[in-house]
């Protein structure tokens, strides 16, 4: 989510620190920061915070909170005003469970033209094109508040003619919009000029009165009903619909758009008025016009939540001893409105804040906002009981021991193969679209593979196994697979006959260096020369790494014979570079510096 500083900064009155000192903020309290460009910050907010931090006013309020500057007033804690109402549009939503909530504003006499400087700046400041002034209002609601917004032509839509006691005239049209699941071979044309054919998992915005589908519900706009400088009147709408069903349209229409990344994360139904009223507001003042009214389909308000905790509970969740005070005073600068009575404490959750469910949730908030480096390190207690052995846990670490033990490396070879038993469910790239049913195919494959770099890896043989699940004959089994001198192998994975009681306390690694695999290629070289008898291979290695530099990462003796009286020692040098692919150049000069210090030494080089 890409967030201006600029743009942060008309929440508050007070001056915000620089974009790295507010990056550094939400990195050691809530989420990662991505990136920070010209004042603008790439904020990887966590799939639990996706209802209320994907906006502006979700960072804001973050930032109050941790740095603790107040907010010049939080749009969400005054109660959003959804008058006058107006009958002249008429809403249906024939499934309440997948649109908890329809709210819509019928906004007359509006003037369509380029938005106002500092609107486009803003948009501008995240990535987002400016189109006019009613586009760029939904969208900055979106942005600022994480309530999709679209704005349909009210004069493109079709409206009831006046019939048998219909008080309403031409002037006064009567819209009917529904809501309901697409049917089969029913298909849009986007704002972006492609035709969508919608699958039935996909919800429709449907002009009733003309039986056409105007919108794909949380996703894309449709062009028929599309603003153009000829607008002037529209039907703005801020609608609540199911994360599911909308992840699931998305994903048949290989269609995703920031208002479906959103409704995906799931926000709450509350924000379609206070998005709606904003909005509406915020196009009278650019695009001029006038509200003739809203309608407001809710027929299930959202249930209030309140969570009950503990200081004790914290402090055992946490490993804290913060007091009651300390406790009270998190909540406050998280703005958690609580009733605290003999160290417990009753929370009453924002509307916007899904993810406080349980008192764990309270006791994470309440850690993460004084900062995890100031509660201290403690021993955690022992356990209550033995813990439950494993089997199939145990016997892989027991394979596992024994062949690394016997020289093997272990290897991790690819699930995915061309042909097998049971086939992957939407599986995104297609291909080797079936579960393995053998180790074996994987095993060939890599130590072939690891064959060709054994003097890299300075093994005389290539020895691997590998523990992983097959799916054959209808089941899942654990195997053990080996490659090596013997062929490929696999037998299942099983327990011993006698059951382990207690899992072993294994040695700790006394490995003092890790030195991370070279991303570039290796180039090998052998050397031979002839000797007098009791020439020492070390003296002769010890010259070949004085003059081969720091490229040569390996270096060892791999042949040897005597003839009359002299013998034959023959080297292997491997040169590789961690920061570059190594040239011939680079190798053959390196040689040509050896050969010369040995021949210097009166050794004949073969």
């Amino acid at each position: 989510m890409k967030i201006s500083r600029q743009w942060l900064q008309r929440h508050f009155e007070e001056t915000l620190p620089d974009s790295m000192a507010l990056g550094d903020a939400l990195t050691f309290h809530a989420f990662e920061i991505e990136s920070i460009e010209n004042d603008t910050l790439d904020v990887k907010v966590t799939p639990n915070r996706g209802h209320d931090c994907l906006c502006h006013r979700g960072i804001a309020k973050e930032l109050s909170a941790i740095l603790q500057i107040p907010m010049k007033t939080d749009p969400l804690r005054h109660a959003a005003n959804l008058t006058p109402a107006t009958d002249a549009v008429a809403v249906s939503v024939e499934e309440p469970a997948l649109c908890p909530r329809f709210t819509a504003c019928y906004i007359k006499n509006i003037r369509v033209g380029p938005s106002p400087d500092w609107l486009r700046k803003y948009l501008e400041s995240i990535g987002q094109k400016s189109i006019n002034n009613i586009v760029d209002a939904t969208n900055f609601v979106m942005f600022d508040l994480g309530q999709p917004l679209h704005a349909f032509d009210a004069g493109k839509l079709s409206p009831r003619g006046p019939s048998s006691g219909d008080p309403y005239t031409e002037d006064r049209p009567r819209y009917a919009i529904t809501v309901r699941k697409a049917k089969k071979g029913e298909s849009v044309i986007g704002l972006d000029d492609k035709e969508y054919p919608l699958p039935e998992t996909a919800l429709a915005i449907v002009d009733e009165n003309a039986s056409v589908v105007a919108s794909i519900a949380g996703i894309k706009g449709g062009k028929q009903t599309g603003i153009d400088e000829g607008t002037t009147s529209i039907i703005l709408e801020g609608a609540n619909w199911d994360g599911v069903t909308i992840r699931k349209a998305s994903q048949a229409l290989k269609l995703r758009t920031d208002a479906s990344m959103r409704f995906e994360q799931v926000i709450s139904p509350e924000l379609t008025s206070f998005g709606v009223q904003t909005a509406a507001n915020l196009i009278v003042e650019i695009a001029g016009g006038e509200i003739a009214g809203f309608v407001d389909e809710y027929p299930i308000a959202a249930e209030k939540k309140e969570v009950a905790i503990s200081t004790a509970h914290i402090n055992a969740v946490l490993g804290s001893a913060l007091s009651d005070s300390d406790v009270g005073q998190a909540l406050t600068r998280l703005d958690l409105a609580h009733v605290e009575q003999d160290g417990v404490f009753m929370v009453h959750a924002p509307f916007e804040r899904l993810d406080l469910n349980i008192p764990e949730d309270i006791a994470e908030e309440v850690g993460r906002i004084i900062g995890y480096d100031k509660i201290p390190a403690l021993e955690l207690p022992p356990l209550p009981a033995k813990p439950e052995i494993n089997q199939n846990f145990y016997a892989a670490e027991h394979a596992r021991e024994e062949y690394v033990a016997k020289g093997y490396s272990e290897v991790f070879t690819s699930v995915f193969v061309d042909k097998g038993e049971r086939v992957i469910a939407n599986k995104v790239d297609g291909v080797r679209p079936y579960l393995r049913t053998t180790l074996i195919d994987g095993l060939k494959d890599a130590f072939e593979r690891n064959g060709r770099n054994k003097d890299l890896l300075g093994l005389a043989q290539v020895n691997l196994f590998e523990i992983g699940t097959v799916w054959k004959n209808g089941e899942e089994v654990t195997m053990l697979g080996t490659a090596g001198l013997e062929g490929v192998r696999e037998t299942k994975l099983e327990m011993s006959r006698t059951i382990p009681e207690t899992y072993e306390n294994l040695l700790l690694s006394k490995a003092e260096r890790f030195q991370p695999f070279p991303k570039y290629p290796f180039i090998v070289r052998d050397i031979a020369l002839w000797t007098p008898v009791g020439t020492s291979a070390d003296d002769i290695l010890a010259t070949i790494r004085q003059q081969a530099g720091e490229l040569l990462v390996r270096s060892e003796k791999f042949d040897e014979f005597v003839k009359g009286d002299k013998i034959s020692l023959a080297f292997r040098l491997v040169f590789q570079s961690f920061d570059r692919t190594l040239t011939d150049f680079d190798a053959n000069e390196r040689m040509e510096s050896i050969s010369s210090a040995l021949k210097a030494q009166g050794f004949e080089v073969r």
